[in-house]
């Protein structure tokens, strides 16, 4: 702004409906009984009106603007990793000089990284705690900009290396509407080495040879050991020399029996390198080929006829324990279904339950749960996420015949199981009462220094109240264990019930006690004990030598959240009633095109099963004889969720594994199941920058034609499992995109569908991986970026410290509010009104000769 001159503004201009008032004096000017003279009435009148004309004038914010070339400089100060200490340091002289030509302009500093600190009007106040693992130009152009004051002429100079990690610095340049001066600051000049990218094909197919293109960056000649890693398996070691720059290499690789594969490169052992959080990297390839099962069993060897069996099906089968379950989202992915064969809740953790719900749920995987002593309600799975995602429910109406149960709990309540512990506690326990059925007893203690009945031993149809006396419960006090137990026993021995059953839970060490002879009178009473020990604070000798001699079992979690399913297993396994051991013949409920081909009719017996009840919208294929369910499904999110209540292996399928029709019977249910992968003509392309993934997805029929106008869908799982769904947009014929924030390192899953007409025409699952941030990539200054930045903005592109404050043509307006002025002469008239009104000037003689037309007499 330049050649302007001073002038007026109104900062409330609504104010000057004011001014209506001022007919009203004309009005009462003329209608006035006053009988002084009309010059003095009219001279009243202009006083009058020249009060209102004031206050009004200040009401509104009467305003005097004048120009000034005062200048207010917002110094913004880089100060993430990329920027090394000579480059710190050389700002701050650049700083200091400029400051030397500040006269009388004035200054204020901020400092960034991934966010701005505080501004701060003295550079060397203390900054505030920047992470300094990434560079926002973007964030704090905008800050500084909000921070200047608007009488004075505004400049914002960055002194950054110009290598931003996240947002749009150009744009903010632009919207800031504030002249940015940059000045280039060099990255850092210690010696690195930092693996750059691995780039490998997004798919290949299942044996198909393909290349691992690794980058290799450093500042300097140097010698290194790379190591190529698929998943935790090394394929790969040498030595290699690097040159000054970029370094190139390629290592040859395929893939056998592996749906997604994870390379990731890694570089050690070099002579001079500053930082090591730069010297992994990681990529990911799909495969296509035979789809994987991912089979766990609580006992492996027993699951071998169905592995077999799949395997003469070409569906490729992994056989692993419980503790081969994936905890990476990543292992998962590498199957197209999960079946859990006779595997109790206790051995999953929430996260790995919470990881299978993602899978089935997010990611279109299948989830098969086979039965067994260990499975659905007896496995514990009553109120878990599992629970959730399968098409039966593990609590079912118990059949009266069965033998009723008394059942005590023992739960510590000491100072030590406050928080989180004794919640899940009560969780447990109310979990336990809804599982018992009305001809069973229930009856609650809690033990401190002291033992009391929370709830007196009762028929568990009194659920309202067991559950209203359970929320009770609270933490405090000692461990004495002792006369809790005994006072268990006392109630369980008077009980009338065909079955009786302690279980104990603490976390801590009990005052002495004969815990052993006690454990053996119950036992001698037909009383069974378990225990549970949470948490290594808790005497697990003890609690398992119990558990031994009270004929029961004995469980050690160091995951609170657990202790709900293990009083779900305890409670279902103790009443007796999930199994159902009677030879049956499995009866067709709803005819399926799954079960096409084979003749269930011709099949031989089950001898068992765990007694569940379907959900409403679940369908029911395969029931027992008396109505429970045996095959169920239902689909959850874009996934399969199976249940089978009867096994797949010796105990209770033994003809079933000589019958021809096993293996096809098997395969079709698997098949129906599984993630389908339907992505013919379809492909997909992935790219990470700024902090943002940008996904393009290419689509084509089979005969070559662009798939316009369709439905496409992107679902992304983060690292910690977080979800979100994104619509990809057409941009050009057949090719549709979108984009994502990146924030956290780690594997991200994409699952993407694409519909047209209604009908899913394509389905397939992506992923990148998120390493080191790009702070730390070894990048030179970018000085394009810096030159656009001050040319869009009007600024300058590095100056000298002596031109930060030179004057300049370009003006502000500063402000001078006039309200003051305008209130003190409107007071001052209004005093010399109120004379006019109350004193009657005419009876001066010169007043009444003028009002007389004579002039005095000489």
């Amino acid at each position: 702004m330049s050649g302007w001159s001073s002038s007026l503004e109104l900062s409330r201009p609504i104010w000057l409906i004011g001014s209506l008032t001022l007919p009203l004096l004309g009005w009462y000017f003329y209608r006035s009984l006053v009988d002084f003279s009309r010059v003095q009435r009219l001279v009243s009148l202009a006083l009058r009106a020249a009060i209102i004309v004031l206050l009004v004038a200040a009401l509104a914010g009467l305003t005097l603007l004048r120009p000034t070339h005062e200048q207010f400089v917002v110094f913004a100060l880089d100060r993430s990793l990329s920027i090394g200490e000579d480059s710190r340091q050389a700002a701050e002289h650049f700083v200091d000089e400029a400051l030397t030509t500040q006269a009388g302009h004035a200054a204020a500093f901020i400092a960034f990284a991934e966010e701005p600190a505080p501004i701060a009007a003295d550079r060397h106040a203390p900054e505030a705690r920047l992470n300094p693992s990434g560079t926002n130009i973007a964030r704090v152009l905008e800050a500084a900009a909000a921070a200047l004051p608007p009488a004075y002429v505004p400049q914002i100079v960055l002194l950054s290396d110009g290598n931003p990690t996240a947002g749009d610095a150009v744009r903010a340049a632009l919207q800031c509407g504030v002249p940015v001066t940059t000045v280039p600051l060099a990255t850092r000049s210690e010696p690195e080495v930092q693996v750059s990218s691995v780039q490998v094909p997004a798919q290949v197919r299942e044996g198909e040879p393909f290349a691992v293109d690794v980058v290799i960056d450093a500042n300097h000649d140097d010698e290194a050991r790379v190591e190529v890693f698929r998943g935790a398996h090394q394929v790969l070691a040498e030595r290699r020399k690097l040159k000054k720059g970029e370094n190139r290499f390629r290592f040859e690789q395929s893939i056998v029996r592996e749906r997604l594969a994870e390379y990731t490169v890694r570089v050690s052992g070099a002579a001079h390198d500053t930082l090591l959080d730069n010297n992994t990297a990681s990529g990911l390839v799909f495969t296509s080929g035979k789809p994987r099962v991912l089979l766990v069993d609580s006992e492996p060897k027993q699951s071998q006829s169905l592995a077999q069996a799949l395997e003469q099906e070409e569906i490729q089968v992994d056989v692993r324990p419980e503790a081969g379950l994936p905890d990476a989202l990543g292992d998962l992915q590498n199957y197209e279904l999960l079946i859990l064969s006779n595997v109790p809740a206790t051995a999953l953790s929430q996260r790995q339950m919470e990881m299978v719900r993602t899978f089935v749920q997010d990611l279109g995987g299948g989830l098969i749960m086979i039965g067994g002593d260990q499975s659905f309600g007896l496995g514990g799975y009553y109120k878990t996420v599992l629970e959730e995602v399968l098409p039966v429910r593990s609590d079912f109406e118990k059949d009266k015949e069965k033998p009723s149960l008394a059942m005590v709990l023992v739960i510590d309540k000491s100072g030590s199981m406050g928080g989180e512990k004794i919640e899940l506690a009560k969780e447990a326990a109310g979990a336990a009462v809804e599982l018992l059925g009305p001809s069973d007893r229930i009856g609650v203690i809690a033990f401190e220094g002291e033992s009391f009945w929370l709830s007196e031993l009762q028929a568990a149809g009194n659920k309202s109240r067991i559950l209203d006396e359970i929320s009770r419960l609270e933490a405090g006090g000692g461990t004495n264990m002792y006369p809790a137990m005994e006072d268990a026993y006392d109630a369980l021995q008077s009980a009338n019930a065909k079955l009786k059953h302690a279980i104990i839970l603490t976390d801590g060490i009990s005052s002495p006690g004969d815990f052993q002879g006690l454990a053996t009178s119950m036992a001698s009473s037909r009383i069974t004990v378990s225990t549970v020990a949470v948490g290594d604070g808790a005497d697990t000798n003890l609690l398992e030598e119990i558990a031994s001699l009270g004929h029961g079992r004995y469980y050690f979690t160091d995951d609170p959240n657990s202790v709900p399913q293990i009083f779900a297993k305890e409670t279902v396994e103790a009443s007796k009633s999930a199994i159902q051991e009677q030879p049956f013949l499995p009866q067709v409920m709803r005819l399926t095109p799954v079960l096409g081909g084979i003749d269930l009719k011709s099949a031989p017996f089950l001898l068992g099963y765990v007694m569940t009840r379907p959900k409403p919208t679940s369908e029911l294929i395969l029931i027992s004889e008396q109505g429970d369910p045996v095959l169920a499904w239902w689909r959850y999110g874009l996934g399969m969720s199976v249940a089978f209540t009867s096994d797949a292996k010796s105990r209770w399928a033994p003809e079933w594994l000589t019958w021809p029709g096993y293996s096809k019977f098997w395969a079709q249910v698997v098949r129906h199941a599984m993630r389908k992968a339907e992505a013919h003509g379809v492909f997909v392309d992935i790219q990470q920058r700024m902090g943002r993934a940008v996904v393009t997805m290419d689509a084509a029929n089979p005969d070559g034609q662009y798939i316009n106008q369709a439905q496409t869908q992107l679902t992304v799982i983060d690292p910690q499992l977080g979800q979100r769904q994104l619509e990809l947009a057409q941009v050009a014929p057949g090719r549709y995109t979108a984009d994502f924030p990146t924030p956290r390192s780690g594997a991200y899953h994409l699952e993407l569908s694409q519909q047209q007409g209604g009908k899913t025409i394509s389905r397939l699952a992506r992923g990148l991986t998120i390493g080191y941030p790009d702070e730390l990539r070894l990048r030179p200054t970018n000085d394009e970026l810096l030159r656009s930045l001050a040319r869009v903005s009007g600024g300058r592109y590095n100056p000298t410290p002596s031109e930060i404050f030179a004057a300049t043509e370009r003006t502000a307006a500063r402000p001078t509010p006039l309200w003051p002025y305008l209130v003190l002469a409107a007071a001052l008239l209004w005093v010399l009104d109120v004379a006019l009104r109350r004193i009657d000037f005419s009876l001066f003689l010169p007043l009444r000769t003028l009002a007389a037309g004579r002039r005095p007499a000489g």
